[in-house]
C-alpha cells in the first residue's frame, strides 16, 4: 500500500478499453473514505451519445461524478466532449473544433488548494489527446503521480514494462500498477504479478473481474 499523494493521480492505460475508468473511481472512492477532498477531470471524453435534446451524455466523467459524491458538475469534469468513439483530437476534428493541450491543461485546473486532484486521460499513455499533444504530454505537464492500468491478460507483462519505460521517460513519478481483469475469460494458470516481480519493484495491485479494487492507501 502507499500513502496518499498531497497532489492526487494521473490515470493512464497500457491501452484503451482496460478498465481506467474503473480504477479512477475505485480510487477517488478510498480516496474519500480516508476524509480527503478530491476532484476528478476526465478534460475531454468521445464516444459521448445525445439525448433527447442533443446534449452529449458522458459515460466515464458521469461515473466519476458518482464516485466523487456527484460534488462536481459533469460540466467541469469533462468540458471537452464529443460524439466520434475516436480518440479525442479526431472527434473534435469531426465536428469542426481543433483541441488544443492548452485547453486540456486549463480543464484540469484545482477549484480547492486542498483537494487531490484524478484526472483520467484517455487510451494508452501515448494515445493523441490533442491536437498538439498526446496524453503523455498532459500527464507530463499536470506532473501528477501516474497510476497505470494494465489489461490483466496475455501480455500484460509486455504492455506493463514498456508502459514503466513510457512514463519514466518523461521524469513522472509511478505511484502504482493495476493489473484490472477486463474479462472473466482469463487462464487460471496466469499470473502476472508474480510474472511481473522479477522486473519491476513498483507497487502492484490486482483486481478481479466484477470485484473492487483492493486497498491501495496506507
Amino acid at each position: 500500500m502507499i500513502e496518499p499523494d498531497p497532489s492526487g493521480y494521473f490515470i493512464t492505460g497500457s491501452d484503451t478499453d482496460v478498465g481506467k475508468t474503473y480504477i479512477a473511481c475505485e480510487i477517488v472512492r478510498q480516496l474519500r473514505a480516508r476524509g480527503l477532498a478530491v476532484e476528478t477531470r476526465k478534460p475531454a471524453e468521445s464516444g459521448c451519445e445525445p439525448d433527447a435534446s442533443g446534449k452529449l451524455q458522458t459515460h466515464d466523467a458521469h461515473a466519476l461524478r458518482q464516485a466523487n459524491d456527484n460534488l462536481e458538475t459533469i460540466e467541469r469534469i469533462a468540458p471537452y466532449r464529443f460524439r466520434a468513439a475516436l480518440a479525442p483530437h479526431r472527434a473534435a476534428r469531426l465536428e469542426g473544433f481543433e483541441l488544443q493541450l492548452a485547453q486540456l491543461i486549463d480543464a484540469c485546473s484545482r477549484d480547492r488548494a486542498d483537494s487531490r486532484l484524478v484526472v483520467e486521460g484517455a487510451g494508452g499513455f501515448y494515445s493523441p489527446l490533442a491536437a498538439d499533444g498526446l496524453n503523455a504530454d498532459l500527464a507530463s505537464a499536470l506532473n501528477l503521480p501516474v497510476i497505470a492500468v494494465i489489461d490483466d491478460r496475455i501480455g500484460a507483462v509486455n504492455q506493463s514494462l514498456m508502459t514503466i519505460a513510457a512514463i519514466a521517460s518523461r521524469g513522472l513519478q509511478i505511484a502504482a500498477l493495476v493489473l484490472n481483469q477486463v474479462s472473466p475469460g482469463t487462464d487460471a494458470a496466469m499470473d502476472n504479478a508474480a510474472d511481473l516481480a522479477p522486473y519491476s519493484d513498483l507497487p502492484l495491485l490486482s483486481c478481479a473481474y466484477g470485484k473492487r479494487l483492493p486497498s491501495m492507501f496506507a
